[in-house]
């Protein structure tokens, strides 16, 4: 005599179920999204008015499931989502904050106790097997932790992708770093936040006709040539990226300046010895190294003329979790490092540099890499058609990790100001702040 199946037994019996629940034994907690497997079945939380537009996780190939048992970590999800063998149904941002607040970004938590009893059902989803193949896209720097070379490489890897891509995402000046949002109105948009970022660092520097600004990590030259145009600076930029460098030389011609920006191709340990009257390293130091950091701020500190200004804008992250991250590292940008705000500001003291403020614009990243996103997204058939399908699925989930980052706390950005002391020990600069006031 058969017994009939419970829905929720059925459901437990398709390969959706038998994954879901696989996926929350080794998690140690149940999955916050639903699952769709390669046989068509589905699975997951049910009953409960918050999932009823919940994503959808679609694992289109068991090769996924066999590349996270080999690497249960965020690098393991990333690499099924770069290749296509997992997929989102709905919003990838909510999916990914979920799966977050579960702890799947991390290793995975369950004792030996759970993973024991997953076995049965790893081997009927037939999940056992070799590790299958990273994709082809991983970075590959050589050399020494932040010699020269090394670094020459890393950041060509990252902003040597092509000028045509950047072109895609950023606002029509290139500005790659976080804006400045000053309005809520419908028609203020990425555009203008860049603009009022640029216009808050010239005026934190306290720019001034022929005054002598060195700007380290220049990327496409907007700041550059932003205070050369609007402040009349004499520009000194550097930057390491070969294309950003020529589009660089090549807007400014265009637009008049290049007798006022001279654009150079090198190293900021190369930068000849000279007095500046401000110096600007605007997300730059994010590639310098823990152990190379306090060379660089002496650096700059060496530059600056007394009572000249410095102005960093940096990337923050908490103690306990140091450096860029496995997925930023490997597929974005090698070698990246940030650290504590706080130690930031250290190293800048220890150099001799005074910090008289400091800006945190961590929600304000949120909207830049969300601006930045709306336009890969509209943008998507030109992006895939310009760097491939496995690419802009990596820069989809670089800027919805990103943003998540950034609204979660995890990671900060910040205006750090700081001046080289008078002989007297006098700053050459206001008591009360006045570049907030155009």
């Amino acid at each position: 005599m058969s017994v009939a199946m419970s829905s929720k037994e059925r459901e437990k019996s398709t390969v959706a179920g038998e994954l879901y629940t696989l996926i929350s034994r080794m998690a140690g907690v149940d999955l916050p999204i639903r699952l769709h497997a390669w046989d068509g079945s589905e699975a997951g939380p049910k009953g409960n008015l918050e999932w009823a537009d919940a994503p959808i996780l679609h694992v289109r190939d068991r090769a996924a499931l066999k590349r996270l048992m080999w690497r249960p970590t965020e690098l393991g999800l990333v690499q099924a989502y770069i290749l296509d063998e997992i997929d989102v149904e709905g919003d990838i941002a909510l999916a990914l904050e979920r799966l977050w607040a579960m702890g799947a970004d991390t290793q995975l938590k369950a004792g030996l106790g759970a993973w024991l009893a997953a076995i049965p059902a790893a081997r009927r989803l037939k999940v056992f097997g070799r590790r299958p193949p990273a994709p082809n896209l991983e970075a590959n720097v050589q050399g020494a932790l932040h010699s020269r070379n090394r670094d020459r490489s890393a950041i060509a890897f990252h902003y040597d992708l092509s000028n045509d891509f950047y072109r895609l995402l950023l606002d029509s000046h290139m500005v790659y770093s976080c804006g400045y949002w000053t309005s809520n109105a419908s028609d203020y948009g990425l555009e203008d936040a860049q603009r009022d970022k640029l216009d808050l660092i010239c005026r934190k520097l306290g720019l001034r006709p022929g005054m002598r600004l060195l700007d380290v990590g220049c990327g496409w030259g907007a700041l550059s040539m932003h205070a050369a145009e609007h402040y009349g600076a004499i520009v000194t930029a550097a930057t390491l990226s070969q294309q950003q460098h020529a589009e660089a030389t090549k807007r400014a011609k265009a637009r008049g300046l290049a007798e006022a920006v001279d654009f150079r191709l090198c190293d900021y340990r190369d930068i000849e010895a000279d007095s500046f009257d401000a110096i600007c390293s605007i997300e730059m130091g994010e590639h310098v190294g823990k152990k190379e950091y306090p060379r660089f701020a002496a650096q700059l500190r060496k530059f600056l003329r007394p009572g000249g200004r410095l102005l960093i804008q940096q990337m923050s992250r908490g103690q306990m979790d140091p450096g860029g991250g496995e997925f930023i590292e490997t597929y974005i940008v090698p070698d990246m490092h940030m650290r504590p705000l706080g130690e930031t500001v250290g190293l800048l003291e220890a150099a001799g540099l005074e910090v008289r403020n400091v800006e945190a614009l961590r929600e304000h990243y949120v909207r830049t890499i969300d601006a930045w996103r709306e336009e890969l997204e509209h943008k998507w058939e030109e992006v895939e058609e310009l760097v491939g399908r496995p690419v802009a699925r990596v820069w989809r989930l670089y800027l919805v990790g990103g943003a998540l980052s950034f609204k979660q706390g995890r990671m900060g950005v910040d205006q750090i100001l700081a001046t080289a002391p008078l002989e007297d020990g006098r700053a050459d600069l206001p008591a009360t702040p006045d570049w907030y006031h155009r």
